[in-house]
């Protein structure tokens, strides 16, 4: 089993690959910072990646596999890198996570072929439930402006999705 140390060593390693030293998504070691940023523990059932909020648990993932840890610990710092390149490279009439998805899976794929494979499947799951929208934008703004122009906030919307309807999950 690695220790804290050289967990710690292999991530700063990684991170420094995909641009995202000192990040605050990079976890912390042994104790929680609290806040939502992830903290890794070592004991004697495995690796714990934890994420704590106002001093309550949100989150705990554990693993026996070194690789199944620094996967979940970089599932969400490409996250919020691939997000963070989206904003920066905007394109209002496409959904927001056509572009961070495919940038998601970029970094990914420079630090594990097999870890781009699984993120490939989780966003074919989520895209499954909830698939790309491409005119979501549009459909804000008009609700905006209906809602400027006197409309509840739930008649603006009825009105915008009757104007740009929802995309249909599958």
């Amino acid at each position: 089993m690695k220790s804290l140390a050289e967990i710690k060593t292999e991530v700063d390693r990684r991170a420094a690959l995909i641009g995202a030293a000192g990040r605050h998504s990079l976890p912390t070691y042994g104790r929680t910072e609290d806040g939502a940023r992830p903290h890794i523990e070592v004991d004697s059932r495995g690796y714990h990646f934890v994420v704590v909020e106002r001093g309550q648990e949100q989150e705990r993932f554990t693993t026996c596999e070194v690789d199944e840890l620094l996967f979940r610990i970089f599932q969400g710092v490409t996250h919020e890198l691939a997000f963070a390149y989206e904003r920066a490279h905007r394109v209002e009439t496409q959904d927001c996570r056509r572009l961070a998805f495919q940038r998601q899976i970029e970094l990914l794929s420079k630090l594990s072929p097999r870890w781009s494979q699984l993120q490939v499947q989780e966003q074919e799951r989520i895209l499954r439930e909830h698939p790309f929208d491409e005119i979501a934008a549009i459909r804000a703004m008009l609700t905006k402006e209906l809602r400027e122009a006197g409309h509840s906030a739930e008649r603006a919307w009825q009105m915008a999705c009757e104007r740009y309807p929802l995309p249909v999950t599958t």
